[in-house]
């Protein structure tokens, strides 16, 4: 179940981008790059074939010299939030599944872009892929939240498969991308996808249920695979679990490396801790 008691927790953030964007953004934001705007930047010498009228006059008045004016150019930050809802995403032994979990981080980082006055475009990938368009006001939390708590986890639509079409649909211009996810693939499917949107200020959040975290169980079971839907009879012993952990922890530091290559962040979440906590290891540093 998608909860949502926990937005209004969030209204002590600050959504700070220039602590996470370099283009020095902030509330209604503008960028560094030069174009038509109102704000003054600075000054550059003239070339011919230029607009004339951006000249500045004054400062030819008193060196003798051509310079024109140049201004920032407005733009708003749009907030990217992908949340990963294949079938892997419905497994959960506690009160939520992974893809609950997730809807609900997912949902509150759309209610931090509003907060702050950004636009955000919330998607999803099951067998295909999802998204909603950059809007603004209120009543869009209410829609994704109608949207996400119709959504069943389901489909083999794979994380490199869903980044590349993503990759196609979104503009060039730098954006905040959070993508949550168990991360459950390969590191090369990891890799490339932070090679997709390495441009952007780029943020990985990893949820796992707590049963995957930490292997609390021993005995002959029956496992059957959410994606294919295969059954496996296994016995986990003592050692097996010893490997399992050290195979996920040997996962999760691969892909902090990948990250750090590029510049991105990565964080580990489970079901088990409270959603604010979450964003406080996210936000709150």
């Amino acid at each position: 179940m998608i909860e949502t008691e926990f937005l209004h927790q969030l209204d002590r953030f600050s959504l700070i981008i220039n602590k996470r964007v370099t283009s020095n953004y902030s509330g209604e934001r503008r960028t560094v790059e030069t174009g038509r705007g109102l704000i003054f930047k600075d000054h550059q010498i003239y070339v011919p074939g230029e607009d004339f009228r951006n000249i500045d006059w004054k400062v030819f008045g008193r060196t003798d010299k051509l310079f024109t004016k140049r201004y920032e150019e407005e733009r708003n930050l749009t907030v990217h939030v992908l949340v990963d809802f294949s079938a892997s995403m419905n497994f959960g032994r506690g009160k939520q599944k992974k893809s609950e979990f997730a809807a609900m981080i997912g949902l509150g980082f759309a209610y931090m872009a509003l907060k702050n006055n950004e636009r955000f475009v919330l998607s999803t990938f099951t067998d295909k892929l999802e998204f909603f368009k950059p809007k603004r006001g209120k009543k869009q939390i209410m829609s994704i939240l109608e949207f996400l708590s119709a959504k069943k986890a389901k489909g083999d639509m794979k994380l490199d498969e869903a980044s590349a079409l993503y990759k196609k649909k979104i503009s060039k211009q730098r954006s905040l991308m959070v993508i949550i996810s168990d991360f459950l693939y390969s590191i090369d499917e990891i890799k490339n996808c932070l090679y997709r949107f390495k441009d952007n200020d780029l943020i990985l959040l990893q949820v796992l249920d707590v049963l995957e975290r930490d292997l609390k169980i021993e005995g002959d079971l029956r496992l059957q695979d959410l994606e294919s839907k295969a059954h496996m009879r296994t016995f986990i012993s003592p050692y097996l679990k010893k490997h399992y952990t050290q195979m996920l922890d040997a996962h999760i530091k691969k892909i902090h490396l990948e990250c750090e290559a590029v510049g991105a962040e990565f964080y580990s979440a489970n079901t088990g801790q409270k959603i604010f906590d979450v964003f406080y290891d996210v936000l709150g540093g």
